[in-house]
This record gives C-alpha cells, structure tokens and sequence, in this order.
C-alpha cells in the first residue's frame, strides 16, 4: 500500500505511533487512540486529505483552527466524528501539519479510543 500524505507521518516521528491499513485509508494510532486516517483515492476525490478522529462536541472549536474541516461525505452522513482536512484546501499541508502538532501535545479534541465491536444478543431460551 502507497502511504498517503507520508509528511504526515514524518511530523509525527516525536511521537510513538502505529499505522492499519483501515478501509483503503491509513489509520494512524497513538495509544490506544485512533487520531487520523490518511486518505488518497480515486473513489470520492474530495474526501481524499487527512481524516481527523474527533466528536460532534468538538467540531465547532476544531473547525475556529481548521476552517477548511468539514463532515467526510463518503460515509453518507450529515455529521460524524470524522472529519476531513480536505487534501484540495489550499491550507491543506498547513492544517495537516497543526493537527500533527495538536496531537503531539496531547489535545484530547482529537482521537478516540475504537469501540468494541457489538455483537447482537444471543435470544433467550424459551421456557417450556
């Protein structure tokens, strides 16, 4: 796999982190966290940049240091925690970098410890 906007990765090198390949993206970990997913593809061009991980919460006051941020539109959803770093931004590099630095701080507005996967309840057994 090509490794998408690999600057990302190398102002992230203070850092202990670890890469998944993760739906045709590179998830980026620091911890147990999820922080960001790079993104290059052909497939929805205008989401390719880099995915932030964050919550509804915090877009209001991430989006006052990323006005290029917005709701990625590939995962049909009006709003979701993820939120893109448009690659096509003329800021793009800029924010990538800020986010990078945010994160190397430690700013809990980005990144997310992965849910466990739910598995649907077993049915009850049916008393005689």
């Amino acid at each position: 796999m090509k490794i998408p906007h690999v600057f990302v990765l190398d102002a992230l090198c203070t850092i202990e982190t670890r890469t998944n390949p993760m739906f045709g993206c590179l998830a980026v970990y620091v911890g147990p966290r999820i922080v960001l997913a790079l993104r290059d593809k052909d497939g929805s061009p205008e989401d390719n940049g880099v995915w932030l991980a964050t919550t509804a919460e915090e877009h209001e006051s991430l989006r006052r240091e990323f006005p290029s941020m917005r709701s990625i539109r590939v995962l049909g959803k009006a709003v979701t925690g993820w939120q893109v770093l448009p690659a096509s931004a003329p800021d793009f590099e800029e924010a990538a970098l800020r986010a990078c630095e945010l994160i190397i701080r430690g700013d809990k507005r980005i990144g997310k410890v992965p849910g466990e996967r739910r598995r649907k309840p077993l049915p009850k057994p049916s008393r005689p």
